[in-house]
């Protein structure tokens, strides 16, 4: 893990937040490479959960809404974990976290009994103050998932969707983490991509939909190049389902730190939208509550696993085998000498040209090898070296990341080889 760490912050993908001032717990800042790998995950998530489908519409709800809506919601009351603190130097731990505490006892007090206090109930909800004269207390959103269903009629009645359908999103939302860490896994702000799917009110359709989406969801994850022998299906035990859920799925990846949640599976049953009053009504006539099948996942937790599962390293390289739809850039092109300016005009003519289309990397420092190197560590699928026989015949040179094979292209066919292989 200590090395995805380094790889972050030198190859500019993740870097602590605010770090010049010490840092705050919890926060973190996305590079220029982070930036991309993470957009391209978001884009990959769209465009397989709306823009592929006929049945789900997407929204952005605000950050900040009327407290209400967390009042009606129950998250005031029931959206908590359960806190402990360590008598002896007042570290505070999730209660449910019991391998971290007995890790922070072997750590910080050897030899001895860790002592808790007894366990209490701490408010994950984030509060702000706004307003000219008179402040009023709001709440930064605990979860994406509200904005969903405060929206519920707006989007029926701005549309032609007809349950079962669905509302996507993907947004920041916050909470007051006990124990940020594990790297980016567990914020205090994070990026959440998720799925409210509505469906008639009856256990074989609730059946069909949870199992139809645990399946689509496993199937992304794996498709985009995750190891899905690092991947497993984890069922909530009664005892640690969700107030709202009858039922819950966690989708894991085997991390460094162990298994970890990166997506759940949840049937809320009609708990969101009985509780804000909203009903639904068919062709018929009827009228009823619908039920949510909710996958929700996170952006930033995806964005870490796609990072640890790409990571690989050899004794002469170290390697990033992300898949090219997600690859920062997905080419490089390099002039073979950095001190030709023949080369160097028609490198730059192919660059100009590709990055029209895609994120591409200019490259002319240090010799060949190096740059190779280099764009093996950010992940890049292809690098394009102009050298002198692309003077004589148009023709460069086209090297795969994950072979190191190389082909000779025309330069005019550069473009549809990369589609091809994208």
């Amino acid at each position: 893990m200590d090395e995805i760490v380094a790889l972050a912050k030198r190859r500019g993908f993740i870097y602590p937040s605010s770090e010049i001032y010490g840092g705050i717990s919890g926060f973190w800042d996305y590079g220029p490479l982070g930036v991309e790998l993470k957009k391209n995950i978001k884009k990959e998530w769209w465009r397989s959960m709306v823009q592929q489908r006929t049945d789900v519409v997407g929204i952005d709800a605000a950050i900040i809404m009327n407290p209400k809506v967390w009042e009606t919601s129950g998250h005031v009351e029931a959206f908590a974990d359960a806190l402990v603190e360590c008598k002896a130097c007042h570290k505070r731990f999730r209660a449910d976290k019991k391998e971290e505490i007995k890790e922070h006892g072997k750590k910080e007090h050897p030899g001895m009994e860790i002592d808790l206090t007894e366990a209490r109930n701490f408010n994950l909800l984030v509060t702000a103050q706004f307003g000219v004269v008179d402040k009023e207390e709001v709440y930064l959103r605990g979860e994406i998932t509200q904005g969903a269903f405060v929206n519920f009629r707006n989007v029926l009645d701005s549309t032609r969707v007809k349950i079962p359908f669905g509302i996507a999103q993907i947004g920041k939302a916050f909470r007051n983490e006990i124990t940020p860490g594990n790297f980016t896994y567990r914020s205090r702000e994070f990026e959440q991509m998720e799925l409210e799917f509505f469906i008639k009110p009856e256990d074989k359709e609730g059946k069909k939909w949870f199992d139809y989406w645990k399946q689509e969801r496993f199937q992304w994850y794996k498709i985009l190049g995750i190891n899905d022998k690092k991947l497993r299906f984890r069922k909530h035990e009664p005892t640690e389902l969700a107030h709202y859920a009858k039922t819950a799925e966690d989708i894991e990846y085997e991390a460094p730190f162990g298994w970890s949640e990166l997506e759940g599976i949840h049937n809320r049953g009609d708990w969101d939208l009985s509780k804000h009053k909203l009903q639904y009504k068919d062709e018929t006539g009827q009228e009823y509550t619908p039920w949510v099948v909710e996958t929700s996942g996170g952006a930033d937790r995806s964005t870490l696993f796609f990072l640890i599962d790409a990571y690989q390293k050899t004794d002469d390289r170290i390697l990033l085998k992300l898949h090219p739809k997600l690859a920062p850039y997905k080419a490089a092109v390099f002039p073979l000498l950095a001190n030709k300016p023949d080369l160097i005009d028609i490198a730059k003519k192919i660059y100009d040209n590709l990055r029209k289309r895609w994120m591409v990397a200019w490259d002319d420092r240090g010799n060949i090898g190096k740059r190779y190197a280099y764009q093996d560590e950010v992940g890049t699928p292809w690098c394009i070296t102009v050298d002198f026989e692309t003077q004589e015949n148009s023709t460069v040179t086209i090297r795969d990341r994950n072979s190191t094979d190389q082909i000779r292209v025309k330069i005019d066919q550069i473009e549809k080889e990369l589609q091809k292989n994208l």
